[in-house]
């Protein structure tokens, strides 16, 4: 029964998958429009190579559905920031999935082989629990590694900031102040900016209007905030310099802060082994004596 029940959830799955992938639902137009606006990956990661063929077989095919495309809009920013391309998150979470699904019958047939039986709901049960796990871990550790590369930004915008705010001390204007800023560093970070103002350039927008842009693709509010300083300070002649320089010290203050945090953090789950420890050292020196009691009773 179970078998059965398995085999007809892999076959319904393959089915799924073949009719999805040749009757994809139909891109609103909308949505085609904005694909060909999206800014492309540049410095924020490796470039995406050439997609292997289980992002062809597993995550395309999902591409063009309903599902697949929700899934996609929700972690696009974090995809924008890593470099991961949509139908390589698809796959991936696809994987994951089928590998839950089919690690505890394989692990219980190849303990049958060797003489071992073990309960059929045993592996059932497994792989219902084991699927939604696996489907979510993907996008689990996708948000983690954007969280970590958006501290990173972070740090390295406090330093843009400084430069700046030294380049308007000395009579620099706004727009000229910004270029000083992305060519006095290196790294990710500061090719992204570089490729923000130069599309705003050869758009013929201001240099503020594509750090905006670049701070809602990678979901960066103080990038945002940087940007709408900026343009204040174009249009309206505003002072910003003092407001830069304070921007900087708080982002730096509060990446120290994060820094403290993470260390506690850190130092309170290397108690919980020790705790575990003295747990079970508890446990094993008191359960001769529970039982003692309960078979008295």
């Amino acid at each position: 029964m179970t078998a059965a029940l398995l085999v007809g959830l892999a076959f319904g799955a393959g089915v799924l998958l073949l009719v999805t992938g040749l009757r994809p639902t139909p891109v609103p137009l909308g949505q085609a429009l904005a694909d060909l606006d999206r800014r492309r990956p540049t410095g924020s990661a490796p470039a995406v190579a050439r997609a292997s063929w289980a992002t062809r077989l597993l995550g395309e095919p999902w591409m063009g559905s309903g599902p697949g495309r929700r899934i996609v809009d929700g972690v696009a920013t974090d995809l924008r920031l890593v470099g991961t391309s949509p139908a390589e998150h698809l796959a991936q979470r696809v994987a994951v999935a089928l590998t839950g699904l089919l690690w505890a019958p394989a692990t219980v047939a190849i303990m049958a082989a060797g003489g071992v039986r073990v309960p059929v709901e045993l592996p059932l049960w497994c792989s219902v629990g084991l699927v939604p796990i696996g489907f979510l871990y993907p996008s689990l550790r996708l948000r983690s590694r954007a969280a970590a590369r958006r501290r990173t930004f972070r740090h390295a915008l406090s330093a843009f900031l400084d430069v700046v705010a030294v380049s308007l001390a000395g009579g620099r204007g706004v727009e000229s102040a910004l270029y000083d800023g992305v060519e006095a560093g290196q790294g990710w970070p500061f090719a992204e900016l570089r490729q923000a103002l130069l599309e705003a350039r050869l758009h013929g927008e201001a240099p503020w209007a594509g750090l905006g842009r670049l701070g809602t693709d990678l979901g960066i509010a103080e990038l945002r905030e940087l940007a709408a300083s900026a343009a204040l300070a174009g249009s309206e002649g505003a002072r910003v310099r003092a407001s830069l320089s304070a921007k900087a010290r708080a982002m730096r203050q509060r990446s120290l802060a994060d820094v403290e945090a993470a260390a506690q953090s850190a130092s309170e789950r290397m108690s919980l082994p020790v705790v575990l420890l003295m747990l079970g050292f508890i446990a094993f020196l008191g359960f001769p004596a529970l039982q003692q009691v309960l078979q008295g009773l």
